[in-house]
């Protein structure tokens, strides 16, 4: 088989895996609130619930790394992705609050290990093939996402159960991922054992990029956790119509990514930082001023085209600091593993952060931290790119 052609297989079997990732997001994120309603639960205690999801996701990303670094970034894709649609299968039932939150562990665990798995062998392709995918990559996450978002909102408004949407996207997980089990680049590629080596302390520009990482993944996070709440409990939208802030976010994403490579390397990764930083934060926050449905919608899409490319373009800087300064020391899974602690750091105290203090000011102002996080990430995005 011609290297061109492996190349070609590898992009469609790394595109199946991102969009299966976002497809599944996006799905739950919009039945949330049929999660509260169910369950009759509190802002407070769906944020702890969404906290679990966050452990969860911690506890799968450092698990992934070590294993895409020990047996190759492919099989742990391959595997982690039929684990992610059978974890559906223990969301579904939501029998009760304590059940649904070891769900939401394991839920978690299983994405963010298909996560970094995926992302990583996106930078072996990378690497492999002397381009730039990894905007793309994430641009077929929103896509996921965003069909994802319209399935989950036009299942909730047909009044389907959360468990037959969960068993639906499971069967389609399992024939999706197993028709592209054979077109992953061999996983001796990325084999990287790690064992017996001498370690050494973690660089400084790792924790600057991830803490970049943080401010968006607050940001991306809200959107899914709180966007359908807000307009559902605020502003009396319907189930289908509360879906839309999210929609519009993801549609936002897909655009922004899908042109991201192509942007970075023309007008350079600060550039779109910082003045994706300034449109998320003003637009976030200024569509929150003006309110009601409409303002929602506008803040959200502000939000989305701001943060399309912050979180591809990390990954990608820290395979390549891994691949370029460490290599021997850090595997680039490993590196993208370390970056996405840090950044989904946001996805962990995000959730019940904007659930207590929605409970005490109001969910509509409590929306402006991702705003001011934004402009934060503008502000503080010169460090990074200064030092790589």
């Amino acid at each position: 088989m011609s290297q061109l052609r492996q190349y070609s297989r590898a992009r469609i079997a790394i595109t199946t895996a991102f969009i299966i990732n976002g497809t599944t997001a996006g799905a739950f994120y919009a039945r949330v609130p049929d999660f509260k309603r169910e369950l009759g639960v509190t802002n407070s205690a769906l944020g702890f619930a969404l906290l679990c999801i966050a452990i969860g996701v911690l506890i799968g990303l450092g698990f992934s790394g070590r294993q895409s670094a020990k047996r190759g970034s492919a099989p742990v894709t391959h595997y982690a992705t039929y684990a992610l649609g059978l974890s559906l299968l223990l969301v579904g039932p939501v029998l009760n609050y304590a059940t649904l939150c070891l769900a939401f562990v394991v839920f978690g665990a299983c994405l963010s290990t298909q996560d970094v798995a995926m992302n990583s062998h996106a930078i072996v392709l990378e690497h492999e093939a002397g381009k730039r995918y990894m905007s793309t990559f994430h641009a077929m996450f929103s896509a996921g996402a965003l069909f994802g978002g319209v399935l989950g909102g036009f299942l909730a408004q047909q009044e389907k159960t959360i468990m037959w949407q969960c068993a639906f996207l499971t069967m389609v997980i399992f024939i999706a991922n197993f028709s592209v089990r054979n077109m992953f680049l061999p996983a001796d590629l990325d084999k990287h054992p790690l064992e017996g080596k001498k370690k050494i302390k973690k660089p400084k520009l790792f924790l600057i990029v991830g803490l970049l990482g943080t401010c968006a993944a607050i940001g991306e996070g809200s959107a899914g956790d709180w966007g359908a709440i807000l307009a559902r409990d605020t502003f009396d939208a319907t189930p289908f119509v509360s879906t839309l802030p999210y929609i519009c976010f993801s549609a936002a994403m897909v655009i922004g990514r899908l042109f991201g490579d192509r942007a970075a390397s023309k007008y350079g990764p600060m550039n779109l930082i910082v003045g994706g930083g300034l449109i998320a934060g003003i637009g976030l926050g200024g569509g929150l001023l003006v309110g009601g449905i409409g303002g929602v919608i506008f803040g959200w899409l502000a939000a989305g085209i701001g943060l399309s490319t912050v979180i591809p373009m990390l990954f990608s800087q820290a395979g390549e600091i891994a691949k370029t300064r460490f290599e021997g020391q850090f595997a680039p899974s490993e590196g993208v593993a370390m970056v996405s602690g840090i950044a989904y750091f946001g996805f962990l105290v995000g959730p019940p952060t904007l659930g207590f203090l929605g409970d005490a000011v109001g969910l509509r102002w409590a929306m402006l931290v991702p705003a001011v996080l934004a402009l934060v990430m503008a502000l503080g995005s010169r460090p990074v790119l200064s030092n790589r």
